[in-house]
């Protein structure tokens, strides 16, 4: 206690956390960790929600992203003393992701010098004393060993400043005594492709702890000018961080503009740069008063510039890598997101890996543990530079040559409520297309009889639009077949809804739009009694099969949530680019819209089906959430993750063994009678013209080897100041739902083989929940939250 230093203000910060964190532990959360110099001494670490720092005003007494304390005192006092013992900087966003980090906005707030420093590719490491002579070294949330971990971020830090320090013939209480004495914390970057591939690679003579900050350990945020980071880094042998200095926003968009082009600095790749500045008055002409940053004049200011390529390209490639490896059986049937597949170079790389793999498996034998990453990247480049590699980029990349065509087939790949006919209808107005519904087709055989349609319309129109879904292949090999028939060859131009969205979102938008237009349509109408059209809507979205380049001449993409305004507009731009066409005036286009909003089908298919009783299965949510991508992400990035986990997860992908339906499970059939009032409202809900949208937080993944869970907390309403019907019956749902059922909600995220029932996920949970820790991993998610409407499923 002699030594240690207390402060007022940061003392009062401390306390301000414990209180919030009793009142709202979903908001800020801590962990206690032993100080491996001293085990006697306890160091909590913060924690905030990430999705929180976006807002304005702050709910958080800090904006600190790194935050370790201590308390001085027993908390038997009356007015316990706290400490801040290491602090992190404040939280920071990328270009345009906040108001505050427009150029615009950074223009009138913020002023010269701006100091560009290198994003390094590795992970946080925060360096500060705990007294004169003792020091902690932690990563950006913990420190120490870590269960399930062979060596984790933090000790790997400490290993390496061990080595820095033994270089420059210094020691630790050295450098201990020299922090304290100023009250500082150092913030380096490990980067150590030995201890962890990440991936940009980092060669011996740049392996270890890259210093690029210095920050005042105190509540507010101040961080040190780079000429003193530097000086730092020399005198304690640290690795000196890249920086350069420019005087003006103008100069430092222009610099950035022109590495974007190429992703690489000096010749080398980068992740981007961080800007260092301060935050000043507001320019006297500023009108950006409403976008100015949440911090006082005077205070450090962070914001970061990112590049993609070839950064995330090189990430795809890593992760692809790891989702074939996980793969049990053929390395073709290997489930791979299509949102990696979008790059011509991935194509390639998707090609060479699968057959590296078959042909020398060992070579990967240390890539799920961040081992061998670069090296397998290198050798694809090394392969794209020789003739095999060349011609296989080219295939990859070249597009048809250029066709002349007279006759253009529009094709919509759509499922229904994307609004293809209501487009369809607007540009044949507009431009005066042929235009022919599947849906009008009254015949046995309607496939045969629409092409026949399509056929007959173009001998007298340059273009016809095949209104139809045309969501399965063989639909597209029809038209392929008549446009390839024609002399010359018809062009086929694909309106393209692509359901690349979580598939929950996407039917609930399409479902609310044919509810709307009840029963003004030829075949699918609202069933007002037991929503039977979203079963319809959900078998299209199963059945849906992608729409591949090479099936169709061009592609104009087209985007489910789009308005009907802005979805006449995407698709006339489209028109008029590929068709060569005029454009319309913005009159003519109004007048369109007008009319497609008009639309009533000619004819009516007799709707003579008895309406069946609804009989659900049960009641659960549907969670807006893409499940691969988050929990991809998240694995990617967090600090520490049990390698159990990190498998499991892979070979859920790889196998193609995560839901490709989320649900949260309310209440089961087989709960009734015990549960029937809930199953009631349950009811209630599911058949509101337009139910509610509830809220949840993810809070932690958990998982045994067997089955993959999310845990569901902080269940609320989503728009709680909502008044209407909906808003009622869901304050009245979510006040009334009992702690038992709250305390056992989760989504199955999948299970490792198909004769493992999903249910095994609501005994893990439990389990969880009650404190059971044996064979079962778990890792706490940060910010991730989702929303979705109550149905009555049936599978």
């Amino acid at each position: 206690m002699s030594e240690s230093r207390f402060n007022e203000e940061d003392s009062r910060l401390v306390a301000d956390l414990y209180r919030l964190s009793k009142k709202s532990p979903k908001l800020v959360r801590s962990h206690d960790y032993d100080a491996p110099s001293d085990p006697a001494i306890s160091i909590t670490s913060w924690k905030m929600n990430e999705f929180k720092y976006y807002d304005v005003p702050s709910p958080f007494p800090t904006l600190a992203r790194g935050l370790f304390t201590r308390e001085l005192t027993s908390r038997n006092d009356k007015e316990p003393q706290y400490q801040i013992v290491a602090r992190g900087y404040d939280k920071f966003f990328n270009i345009g992701e906040v108001p505050w980090t427009d150029w615009s906005s950074m223009q009138a707030h913020t002023g010269p010098d701006y100091t560009l420093s290198l994003k390094s590719n590795g992970c946080i490491i925060f360096i500060a004393p705990l007294s004169s002579s003792k020091l902690i070294v932690t990563s950006k949330h913990a420190l120490g060993p870590m269960q399930g971990v062979e060596e984790t971020h933090s000790q790997a830090g400490h290993r390496w400043l061990k080595r820095h320090l033994a270089e420059k013939g210094k020691s630790e209480e050295e450098l201990a005594a020299a922090l304290w004495e100023r009250r500082w914390t150092a913030v380096a970057e490990l980067c150590d492709d030995n201890f962890e591939e990440h991936v940009l690679p980092y060669p011996p003579e740049k392996s270890g702890l890259h210093l690029h900050g210095i920050n005042e350990t105190r509540k507010a945020f101040h961080t040190l000018p780079a000429s003193t980071v530097d000086a730092f880094a020399d005198e304690w042998g640290f690795i000196k961080t890249m920086t350069l200095v420019l005087g003006s926003i103008p100069e430092v968009k222009k610099f950035t503009d022109k590495i974007a082009k190429t992703g690489t600095w000096n010749g080398e790749p980068l992740e981007g740069f961080v800007v260092r500045t301060h935050v000043t008055e507001p320019k006297p002409d500023s009108t950006s008063h409403d976008r100015a940053p949440p911090y006082p004049p005077g205070s450090s200011f962070f914001f970061k510039v990112k590049f993609d390529e070839p950064y995330m390209m090189y990430r795809d490639w890593r992760e692809i890598t790891k989702i074939l490896l996980s793969a049990k059986g053929p390395l073709n049937d290997a489930n791979i997101p299509k949102s990696k597949l979008k790059r011509k170079e991935t194509l390639s790389y998707v090609k060479w890996v699968k057959e590296e793999i078959r042909q020398n498996r060992g070579a990967f034998s240390e890539f799920s543990k961040g081992k061998g990453i670069i090296a397998a990247r290198n050798r694809f480049l090394k392969w794209l530079e020789c003739n095999q590699g060349k011609n296989d980029l080219e295939v990859s990349e070249s597009a048809p040559q250029p066709k002349k065509f007279e006759k253009t087939i529009i094709v919509p790949v759509a499922i229904p409520g994307c609004g293809k006919t209501a487009v369809s209808v607007a540009l044949a107005h507009l431009f005066r297309f042929g235009h022919t519904q599947s849906d009008d087709v009254h015949t046995k055989r309607t496939g045969p009889t629409f092409i026949k349609n399509v056929v007959e319309l173009l001998k007298n129109n340059d273009v016809v639009i095949a209104d139809k879904n045309n969501h399965l292949r063989q639909h597209r090999q029809a038209l392929q077949g008549a446009a390839s028939k024609m002399h010359p060859p018809a062009r086929l131009l694909a309106l393209h809804w692509s359901l690349d969205k979580p598939y929950a979102m996407i039917h609930r938008v399409c479902g609310d739009r044919v509810f709307l237009r009840g029963d003004n349509h030829q075949t699918l109408r609202a069933d007002t009694i037991t929503k039977s059209h979203e079963d319809v809507i959900w078998q299209f979205i199963r059945d849906s099969e992608e729409l591949a380049i090479n099936e169709v001449d061009n592609i104009i993409d087209m985007e489910i949530e789009d308005t009907l305004e802005a979805t006449v507009a995407r698709a006339v731009d489209g028109c008029v680019d590929v068709l060569g066409l005029e454009k319309p005036s913005q009159e003519s286009i109004d007048e369109a819209v007008r009319i497609a909003r008009e639309y009533m089908p000619k004819t009516k298919n007799p709707n003579d089906k008895k309406v069946k009783k609804f009989e659900p299965r049960y009641y659960g949510i549907l969670p807006e959430i893409d499940l691969l991508d988050v929990i991809g992400t998240r694995l990617d990035e967090a600090e520490e993750v049990p390698e159990n986990g990190v498998e499991f997860w892979r070979a859920l992908v790889a196998n193609s063994r995560v839901t490709n339906r989320p649900h949260v499970t309310i209440v089961h059939q087989k709960n009734i009678p015990e549960q029937e009032e809930l199953w009631e409202r349950c009811s209630v809900i599911h058949l509101m013209s337009s139910p509610p949208l509830f809220s949840f937080n993810l809070g932690h993944l958990v998982w045994n080897d067997r089955v993959m869970a999310f845990i569901v907390e902080a269940f609320d309403l989503a728009t709680p100041d909502d008044t209407a019907d909906a808003g009622q019956e869901g304050h009245d749902f979510v006040s009334k739902l009992h702690e038992d059922i709250r305390n056992i909600l989760h989504i199955t995220v999948g299970t490792a083989d198909p004769n493992i029932p999903p249910v095994e996920a609501k005994a893990l949970v439990d389990a969880w929940r009650k404190g059971e820790r044996t064979g079962i991993g778990s890792l706490e998610i940060e910010g991730l939250s989702a929303q979705g409407r109550i149905k009555g499923l049936t599978s």
